[in-house]
């Protein structure tokens, strides 16, 4: 996705959520500063420097690495924010080296100019004999095209080889463009993003930009001078010919792909664009092609909400390049009830807001990804709080049944692993393990409730609704959805809540709610489980309408921060795609410190799919609790409501 500053939206959707309804699903960031080109400019190091990650050598590289990746800047320091990364291997005869580039940032807390402001290095790159060991090479773009807008952001590069030209194109988001380009009667606006190439016969550069945009900028013709967000581009493969498939979207406008030709100073279109993706659930597209499937990874929610970001990649997969996508599942990229298969989700360590990843094979054939993450204790600028930082995190990409999983469903790593072997002959390393299942143990009926004979008495209201919204009747607590909502200050929507165990435990509710399976808008309409300390502890697992899409939310709030109000409150991720009856799961997991949350989707009688983990203290008080919110005119049916033990826990 895009780099941010603290305190300025770039978010069209991010500003709307956060004016409608506080709970919705937010997925945006703010506007880049002016980019920069010092130091280094487009030239070679000459020092050559490691980076952090690795510990010892071997196998024609390093033998085992430690995440994160920390690229040395010759003379001094690390790069610790690569966002939006992309990788590729050198492709002339004789090159050794791979090369990663990076999102528009400062290189790291110091990387300040005279004046103590950050410094935005516009598109960093670095090189490495063994994906482990980098080094800092300086800058792809130290002037932007003729057509950017004075201060656009230059974000999410890609690199490719082109057989046919013989010659790199580095493809980029320029977040606004000149008006002019659009012509002498066009609106004036910002946010006018399009895609740029630059064209180099080295990987390094010297890269000459081309004078006009591959895709330029989209209007909304439902809109008044709004722009669809044209990010994230990727081109298929990383050795083409004379031709290829762009990839490019977002949330504002959805994923877009389209054919396109290589020409010796840039890139052209050559066919009309395919929508591969539904708006408002995915960005930062990357596909690769294996065993005759097209796989489709892309990133969802909000990349950069500091320690509370709970950004992660889903898959989907297609016999051709131009879709349609779906997960494992069968469930379309493009429905109302939008697919995806988790790839890589916060598993509970320190590293938070995974994704926005690249994908490569190493000299061995092993699959392994490359992704921008968050520290959890170090989420921020030094000098500029609420601006997230994002260092670039390696891990094994597996398989299972023919899809892709990050260390076979452990997800980020944060320890030592194997690193990737880079000479051809040698061995590769054992596929990790799946993690530990998470699964429910013996019913604890105290607990539960299947709303045969009325409301159990073990339930009690948080601000207790009109009594004509809600009955028990036919098996099923029926409940009108409501116009109130449980997010940061707003605190109106009812709550019905009942003691929670105090051990491990896993909580699931079944429920109906009478949504249209597709269109818009019915924001932000939910139903579903919340594990409750009180209305700024707690966090939801819920089936919500977001515009045309319907998701799964998994959410969390904190108290708010004594000593920077301004940090942020409320994070969400997504699960699995709801269905006509979705079934929702929580796993609490008791731990010295924050306990562990980690969420289930089911839907239609489906297989369960695996959510984030989130972390928090709850209190010793917590509670089960149900919500229907978010907007009148709808009915939420709970079936049930089923706690158990934690499957061989002995807590």
């Amino acid at each position: 996705m895009a780099p941010q500053t603290a305190g300025t939206t770039r978010s069209l959707l991010m500003l709307l959520l956060a004016l409608v309804l506080p709970a919705a699903l937010t997925t945006g960031v703010a506007t880049s500063a002016p980019a920069s080109a010092d130091p280094a400019g487009t030239t070679t190091a000459s020092t050559t420097a490691s980076t952090t990650a690795s510990t010892t050598a071997g196998r024609g590289g390093a033998d085992r690495y430690r995440n994160p990746l920390a690229p040395r800047v010759p003379g001094d320091g690390t790069v610790d924010s690569c966002a939006d990364p992309a990788v590729l291997r050198g492709q002339q005869r004789g090159d050794p080296h791979w090369y990663l580039y990076c999102t528009t940032d400062p290189l790291n807390d110091e990387d300040l100019d005279e004046t103590g402001a950050l410094r935005f290095h516009p598109v960093p790159m670095m090189r490495s004999r063994d994906l482990v060991h980098w080094t800092y090479v300086g800058d792809a773009l130290p002037e932007p095209p003729t057509w950017a807008a004075e201060g656009a952001g230059l974000w999410a590069p890609d690199v490719v080889w082109s057989e046919a030209t013989r010659r790199y194109y580095l493809t980029f988001v320029v977040t606004d463009t000149d008006d002019a380009l659009r012509g002498p009667d066009a609106c004036p606006s910002t946010g006018d993003s399009a895609i740029g190439v630059a064209t180099s016969t080295s990987p390094t550069g010297p890269w000459t930009v081309s004078d006009s945009p591959v895709v330029p900028p989209r209007p909304d013709p439902e809109a008044d001078c709004a722009f669809f967000w044209t990010f994230d581009p990727d081109v298929l493969g990383d050795a083409v010919g004379a031709t290829s498939v762009l990839y490019y979207g977002s949330y504002y406008g959805g994923l877009h792909a389209t054919r396109i030709a290589f020409g010796r100073d840039g890139i052209t279109t050559t066919g009309s664009p395919t929508m591969v993706a539904i708006g408002n659930r995915y960005e930062g597209t990357t596909v690769v092609r294996r065993d005759g499937w097209y796989h489709l990874f892309a990133s969802a929610t909000n990349c950069c909400n500091g320690p509370l970001t709970s950004y992660g990649v889903f898959s989907g997969r297609s016999r051709s390049p131009l879709g349609p996508f779906v997960d494992r599942d069968g469930r379309s990229l493009l429905a109302g009830r939008v697919g995806g298969s988790p790839v890589l989700l916060p598993n509970g360590n320190r590293w938070l807001g995974v994704g926005h990843n690249t994908v490569l094979t190493d000299a061995a054939g092993q699959w392994w990804t490359i992704y921008h993450a968050v520290d959890r204790d170090d989420p921020y600028f030094a000098t500029d709080p609420g601006f997230t930082k994002r260092p670039a995190l390696l891990d094994r990409l597996t398989w299972r049944e023919g899809w892709p999983e990050v260390r076979s469903g452990r997800w980020a790593s944060d320890g030592p692993e194997p690193a990737p072997v880079t000479r051809r002959g040698d061995r590769g390393s054992r596929e990790p393990g799946p993690p530990a299942p998470l699964r429910p143990g013996r019913p604890l009926a105290a607990f539960s409730d299947d709303f045969t004979d009325g409301l159990d008495p073990a339930w009690t209201w948080v601000r207790e609704p009109d009594p004509a919204t809600y009955a028990v009747e036919g098996g099923a607590l029926r409940w009108a959805t409501q116009a109130g909502d449980l997010a940061r200050e707003v605190n109106t929507a009812s709550v019905l809540t009942r003691p929670a165990p105090r051990g491990d435990h896993v909580v699931e509710a079944r429920v109906l709610l009478d949504l249209p399976p597709e269109g818009c808008c019915q924001n932000f309409v939910q139903a579903g489980v919340v594990l409750y300390g009180d209305d700024d502890r707690y966090l939801k697992l819920a089936h919500v309408s977001i515009w045309e899409t319907r998701q799964t939310e998994w959410a969390t709030e904190v108290p708010p921060d004594a000593t920077d109000p301004d940090l942020p409150r409320y994070g969400n991720g997504v699960v699995g795609a709801p269905g006509e009856e979705t079934w929702l799961r929580v796993v609490v997991d008791r731990r010295p410190g924050p306990d562990h949350y980690t969420a289930f989707t089911r839907s239609d009688g489906g297989r369960w799919v695996r959510g984030g983990t989130w972390t928090h203290d709850l209190g010793p008080d917590s509670r089960i609790g149900l919500v229907a919110m978010g907007g009148e005119g709808y009915t939420a049916r709970f079936l049930e409501v089923r706690t158990s033990e934690l499957s061989g826990s002995r807590r």
